[in-house]
């Protein structure tokens, strides 16, 4: 079976020795998966989108696409897109975007702290972040098995003040 990927220009396959022992549970995950963007811009449209996910673990690359470090920051998140696909979402916030400062201040981050990294788990609403100057593979690869390995610089428990959560 060959599914064709239009938006990133990829053609997928579903190995034989797969279909024989599919179920409508992992047919349902393949497609949701490839039908993804590898990185897929936040905005007020795809939020909802972004919440109704499988993908319980998202990856927020929040920075100015403005910036002359844009494209090659870009192009490393990207890449790094792939080495994850289908166990961490990933995600373009646009902090040139005024309405986007209310992710950015939920992240508990300021404007002169980005670009930066921000890695959340929906099921539970725990996230790290990490403001950087330079996006490469290794960094983005380094954190996100990180923060699958359990291994978080920084909790965002928010233990004695819980912020009740909000439609970003």
């Amino acid at each position: 079976m060959k599914a064709n990927k239009n938006v990133d220009n990829q053609q997928l396959d579903l190995e034989s020795e797969a279909i024989k022992n599919i179920d409508a549970n992992k047919l349902s995950r393949f497609i949701e998966i490839n039908s993804l963007r590898l990185v897929t811009e936040y905005s007020p449209v795809t939020v909802i989108g972004l919440f109704n996910t499988m993908i319980q673990i998202h990856l927020l690359l929040m920075m100015n696409k403005a910036s002359p470090e844009y494209e090659e920051s870009m192009h490393s998140y990207q890449k790094a897109a792939k080495l994850f696909q289908g166990k961490i979402l990933f995600i373009l916030v646009d902090s040139g975007i005024k309405e986007n400062g209310k992710v950015i201040s939920y992240f508990k981050l300021k404007m002169s702290e980005l670009p930066a990294l921000v890695i959340y788990r929906t099921l539970d609403d725990k996230w790290d972040t990490l403001p950087t100057a330079e996006v490469s593979v290794e960094l983005v690869q380094n954190f996100c098995d990180g923060f699958l390995k359990g291994n978080w610089p920084r909790e965002n428990d928010e233990s004695e003040e819980k912020t009740q959560k909000v439609e970003l």
